[in-house]
C-alpha cells in the first residue's frame, strides 16, 4: 500500500511521461500534466458532411457507375450486404512495372497495383453499430480480396484500411473500407517487422505474444477480450484512446484466419470499437490491418494486428519535428472509459 502511494504521489509531480514502444523504439509523450478526464473528449464535433442517400454514390454502385464488382454478397431475399469493386479514382493501377524512372540521384518505378473498394449496405450504420456476424462478414470480404490480390503479379504488400470522418479522410459518408495491393512494403509495417525479430532475438519470444500475454493478465489496459483474440489500449499510445485488437495465440498472417476465428475476432473488435463509438460521440478514427508482407518470403517472428486510432488531437509543430506524438490522457484511464462503455 506504501508503495502505491509513492507511485500515485510521484505520477501527480510528474509533468508528462516518456513511454517508449516496446516493438518500434518509437518515443510517444504522455502529457499528464495536461491530462485531460475521459469525458472531456467526448466534446469533440467532428463535420457532419453527409450528403444523404439521395447523393450518394455507393448507396447504388451500378447505377452511379462504379466499377463491375469483384465481390458480392448476398442476403437469401436477394438483396446485397456487402460488395467490392475497384476505385474509380485508384492511388494505384494495374500497371506494368518493366518501365523504371529514375532522374539524376533518384529512382522511381510506375504505381502498378489495385485499388478496391469494401461498401456495406445500409448507409447510415457504420461498422461500429454493427452486430457481430455483420462485422464477421466484413473481414470475411477483406480475406477474400487479400487472397486473391497476393497472388497477383509484382504484388508483395497489402494494406486494408478504413477512414470514418471527414477528418479522418473519408471522402464518401456512406462506410466503405479500402485494399491497397502495392509493389512495395510500408515502411511502417517494415519497422515493425524489423523490431519484431530484433525483439526474438534477444528474447527469444514473439513481442506482440509478449504483449497480448501481459495486457491479458494485468487487465488494466485491457478493452475486451474472447479466449482467442484482446482489444487494448496501447502502453505507448500514440493517440488518445487509440486501442489494438491481436491474436493472442501467434500468427503472422491475417489471410490465414479460420472461419471460427473470424466470428471470435469480430467479437472483440466490435466491442473495441463501439467503445469507442459511444465515449467520444462519433469520433472520425481510422483503423488498418497490419500483417506480413505477400512477398514470397517468411515472416515467423512477426504477428498480424488492427489498429484503431480515433482523431483526438491535431500535430503541432513539436509533432511534425520530432516525430513525437504526444497524447493528453493515460492509457490505463482510456481503458477504463472504454470498458465503462461495455
Amino acid at each position: 500500500m506504501e508503495n502505491e502511494k509513492k507511485e500515485k504521489e510521484t505520477k501527480k509531480e510528474m509533468v508528462s511521461e516518456l513511454r517508449q514502444d516496446l516493438i518500434s523504439g518509437d518515443w510517444v509523450v504522455i502529457a499528464t500534466g495536461r491530462a485531460k478526464r475521459p469525458d472531456d473528449f467526448a466534446n469533440f464535433r467532428r463535420i457532419q458532411d453527409d450528403k444523404g442517400i439521395e447523393d450518394c454514390l455507393f448507396e447504388d454502385p451500378v447505377a452511379s457507375g462504379q466499377e463491375k464488382d469483384v465481390l458480392l454478397y448476398h442476403r437469401s431475399d436477394g438483396e446485397w450486404t456487402l460488395r467490392v469493386f475497384p476505385n474509380k479514382y485508384p492511388f494505384f493501377s494495374g500497371k506494368k512495372l518493366s518501365q523504371i524512372l529514375a532522374e539524376g540521384p533518384y529512382f522511381a518505378m510506375p504505381g502498378a497495383g489495385y485499388h478496391e473498394i469494401v461498401v456495406t449496405r445500409d448507409h447510415y450504420r457504420q461498422l461500429a453499430m454493427m452486430d457481430v456476424m455483420e462485422v464477421a462478414e466484413v473481414f470475411d470480404a477483406y480475406q477474400d480480396r487479400y487472397i486473391d490480390l497476393m497472388n497477383k503479379k509484382n504484388i508483395n504488400y497489402i494494406s486494408i484500411f478504413h477512414n470514418h470522418g471527414k477528418e479522418a479522410g473519408a471522402s464518401l459518408a456512406h462506410p466503405h473500407s479500402q485494399i491497397v495491393a502495392i509493389p512495395v512494403i510500408s515502411p511502417y509495417v517494415k519497422l515493425e517487422l524489423d523490431g519484431a525479430e530484433l525483439y526474438h532475438k534477444s528474447n527469444k519470444h514473439c513481442v506482440y505474444c509478449v504483449m497480448a500475454e501481459h495486457e491479458s493478465a494485468e487487465k488494466k489496459r485491457v478493452v475486451f477480450e474472447n479466449d482467442e483474440f484482446i482489444a487494448f489500449c496501447p502502453f505507448a499510445s500514440r493517440s488518445a484512446f487509440e486501442v489494438w485488437v491481436m491474436p493472442k495465440k501467434h500468427n503472422p498472417y491475417f489471410e490465414r484466419i479460420t472461419d471460427e476465428k473470424k466470428v471470435k475476432l469480430a467479437e472483440v473488435f466490435s466491442k473495441g470499437l463501439n467503445s469507442i463509438y459511444k465515449a467520444l460521440n462519433d469520433p472520425p478514427y481510422n483503423f488498418y490491418i497490419h500483417t506480413s508482407p505477400c512477398d514470397g518470403k517468411d515472416y515467423p517472428h512477426y504477428h498480424w494486428h488492427i489498429e484503431i486510432l480515433p482523431h483526438t488531437a491535431t500535430w503541432a509543430g513539436f509533432e511534425l519535428e520530432t516525430g513525437i506524438e504526444v497524447s493528453t490522457i493515460q492509457p490505463e484511464a482510456a481503458a477504463e472509459f472504454l470498458r465503462k462503455q461495455l
